[in-house]
């Protein structure tokens, strides 16, 4: 499973946990200006934005996870089994494949009103990359530097809906995340009073004691409330290296340890990478598994007017700094 985020300080970030039991080697991948980008069933697209994220690359096309474009705006799939519905081929629509999907938008569309007039002629096509690659069901959100929308294609239709606390994770669909955040309203960062009963005397014998009853386990609902209470109570100051620090450790609040949840056999799902994209500079950080040094990659730094990917192999290996 998987949880996004957003977060703003000076600049705007854009980021993500991938939990899964399994990796693809993916790799932060650079898709520069006139890289061709070939749709099944819709006009190739030439020439468009530049564009950073961690993908799988397979047959010279990058299966983006995560990313964002030189213009700000960021998007991420994230796992949504049985509540993801493909359609069939609809005419008069634009047909979508779901792994086309972050490319197409992120390749035309600047910010969250542009997105949401491209997303008005869209069907989510079942259309597989490959028959060693099918269609994997996901939901998926989109934020520029001011806000976010949450997208699903379920059995009704396509949805669209607003993101009002940038935070996402698997199912239920997104309403129910949004209204299961009423059960939490109670919650607080301050110490409680006593409204148990005036008749007993209780003590507030530890800090912290506001929150009691934030969800702390690892279910997509559980997280969801959990990434959404940190994420909306969390406090940084403005330099880069204190935003990126504060947005990994918004999403450490909801990382999965190997162990905890058993997928059958020897595999356990684990946090692979955690990504945090600085959406007005178009520089992708992040950290894996085995490594918690922050690693950032600079779109800017490359040419970004040529047609061919650039990728970054993960650095995987724990770095450890010796001070004596």
């Amino acid at each position: 499973m998987c949880t996004a985020i957003t977060y703003n300080t000076n600049n705007h970030y854009f980021g993500r946990n991938l939990d899964l039991e399994y990796s693809y080697k993916e790799t932060v991948t650079i898709t520069p200006r006139n890289y061709e980008f070939k749709f099944r069933k819709v006009k190739e697209i030439k020439n468009h934005y530049a564009i950073i994220g961690m993908s799988y690359v397979a047959n010279n096309y990058p299966l983006y996870y995560d990313a964002i474009n030189e213009k700000g705006l960021g998007m991420a799939g994230l796992n949504f089994p049985s509540n993801a519905d493909y359609k069939e081929i609809i005419d008069g629509k634009e047909n979508i494949a779901p792994f086309e999907f972050i490319p197409y938008i992120l390749s035309q569309c600047k910010n969250i009103e542009e997105a949401k007039q491209l997303l008005k002629n869209i069907n989510i096509a079942k259309i597989n990359f490959s028959d060693e690659l099918p269609v994997s069901p996901l939901h998926w959100i989109i934020a520029d530097k001011e806000k976010s929308i949450t997208v699903e294609s379920v059995k009704e239709g396509l949805k669209i809906y607003d993101n009002p606390v940038g935070v996402l994770t698997n199912n239920p669909t997104f309403d129910i995340h949004l209204f299961n955040l009423n059960n939490y309203m109670s919650l607080s960062t301050e110490q409680p009073i006593n409204n148990f009963s005036k008749k007993l005397n209780l003590d507030i014998y530890s800090r912290g004691m506001g929150a009691l009853g934030l969800p702390g386990d690892l279910s997509s609902v559980s997280r969801f409330v959990k990434a959404t209470f940190t994420k909306m109570n969390s406090k940084s100051g403005d330099t880069e290296s204190e935003s990126i620090s504060q947005f990994f450790h918004i999403l450490e609040s909801v990382y999965q340890q190997r162990g905890c949840v058993h997928m059958g056999e020897n595999k356990y799902e684990i946090t692979i990478y955690s990504s945090c994209c600085n959406m007005d500079k178009g520089i992708y950080y992040y950290t894996t598994y085995e490594n918690n040094q922050i690693t950032g990659i600079d779109m800017n730094k490359e040419n970004l007017e040529g047609n061919e990917l650039i990728s970054y192999e993960l650095i995987t290996g724990q770095q450890i700094l010796m001070q004596n």
